[in-house]
């Protein structure tokens, strides 16, 4: 396998638990909609921003940017992947919490799809439903992808700059596709930082750290 693409035995069973943890997140606050009672939230800010198709790409890279982004900080040690994932994990259950009891929606805007831009958006408008909101999930993961690429021993500043400015692209993007309003970006960075200093009080990485005998 290109040296490039493996994926260290320590990292094998964090990184499946953070996507499996994601995507219980994710789907299990859909399941569980219709039980709840959603409130529509807008701001003045975001009434004034425009509908920006073409930021459509930008939010569909976020997704390639959190494989990647991840992999590589797993790659990087073993210290430095538990102590990463074992924050997204963390802040992955303060989502939950906050997603659950906070639940709010939001009125997207009716467009005639024109391009790829256009058509792209359309369908993710059709699949994915506007209730995971705040925080924003999409945020959230591109925060801690930035956050977890300072100070990589394997790459330079460089590195953390470009991760850093894709990030803000992404924050751009939710708000000018009319997936999220501004407080959902503020909540996924917030919940980013207070799920990195509990996973640090609470030892989390230590915890994780244990899973790497189980492929033994």
């Amino acid at each position: 396998m290109n040296e490039r693409l493996r994926i260290p035995k320590y990292a094998v069973i964090p990184l499946l638990l953070v996507l499996g943890w994601n995507c219980l997140v994710y789907y299990g606050v859909g399941l569980l909609a219709p039980l709840r009672q959603f409130h529509e939230v807008h701001t003045a800010l975001d009434d004034r921003l425009p509908l920006l198709p073409g930021f459509v790409y930008i939010y569909v890279l976020a997704f390639v940017q959190w494989g990647v982004g991840f992999l590589i900080i797993a790659k990087d040690s073993k210290a430095r992947c538990y102590q990463v994932l074992s924050g997204e994990l963390v802040a992955k259950v303060i989502a939950l919490v906050i997603l659950l009891l906070v639940p709010v929606t939001m009125r997207r805007p009716s467009f005639t799809p024109v391009g790829l831009s256009g058509h792209l958006l359309a369908l993710i408008y059709a699949i994915d439903r506007p209730i995971n909101l705040f925080p924003s999930l999409h945020c959230l993961e591109s925060w801690q992808v930035f956050r977890g690429s300072v100070g990589l021993k394997r790459y330079g500043r460089w590195y953390a700059w470009a991760q850093l400015v894709f990030t803000l692209l992404v924050f751009a993007a939710v708000l000018l596709v009319k997936q999220h309003v501004w407080p959902d970006v503020v909540a996924g960075i917030a919940v980013g930082e207070l799920g990195w200093w509990l996973a640090r009080r609470l030892g989390a990485d230590r915890l994780l750290a244990r899973t790497e005998g189980l492929l033994k």
